[in-house]
Parts: C-alpha cells; structure tokens; sequence
C-alpha cells in the first residue's frame, strides 16, 4: 500500500492550500486517515485525523479552527483543507494510515499508532 500526498507549495501568511493524499494498492482496509507535520528542525507532530465510520474528525489545539480533515472512502483519499496559514505552520506534512484495524480515539494522535506513512510535501508560509 502506497500513500501520496499532494498539494504543498509556497505561500504568503494568511492564504489557503488544499492537500490530498491518496492511498493506493491491493486488498486492504483503513479505518482511519491521519495528517502530521515536521517543521523544521523539530519533531513531527500530530495535526489532524478522520475516522471512516461516522466521519469523526480529530485536531491539534494549533490548527483547529483554521484547518478542515475531509475524505472519500470510496477513493481512500483524505484532504486537509488550510486557511489562514502561518508562518508557524511551515514543515513537511505527511499523511498516514493504519492497516487493518482501528486506532482508538484516544491514541489517534500518536504517531505510533500509524503503521503507513506517505512521502510528505512541503509547505512554506512565507510572512
């Protein structure tokens, strides 16, 4: 199983972007989609996560408010919608799954949980 994630780019503080990340491969399930981020020189962080069932979507104190976690289960696809970037919100993002089973809600933002990972894309908020 293959996870890409698109989207990333350079913008000014205040502006918008759009991520997806696709999961691609043959005969597996995911129950759960996640995103994080790596800014730089720092340690990768939760950001957001999407439950498939019921659609029950989870953030980090910093984002909420300001980003959205969508997705197509029928397309394995997640999106991250973010508005009102900040210079703060630079770092490499990466979306994440986990084969096969459930992450409970409350480990959903442990990196651990997470047994597939994409490449990640870059996203710079210029101020």
């Amino acid at each position: 199983v293959q996870l890409q994630a698109f989207g990333g780019g350079l913008v000014q503080a205040g502006a918008s972007l759009r991520l997806s990340c696709a999961a691609s491969g043959r005969d597996f399930s995911t129950y759960q989609m996640g995103w994080f981020r790596q800014p730089p020189g720092k340690e990768r962080e939760f950001v957001a996560a999407i439950r498939w069932s019921g659609g029950s979507t989870y953030y980090a104190d910093s984002v909420r408010g300001r980003f959205t976690v969508s997705g197509d289960k029928s397309k394995n696809t997640v999106y991250l919608q973010m508005n009102n970037l900040k210079p703060e919100d630079t770092a490499v993002y990466y979306c994440a799954t986990r084969l096969g089973s459930r992450i409970i809600v409350s480990a959903i933002a442990n990196q651990q949980m997470y047994n597939t990972w994409g490449q990640g894309t870059l996203v710079t908020v210029s101020s």
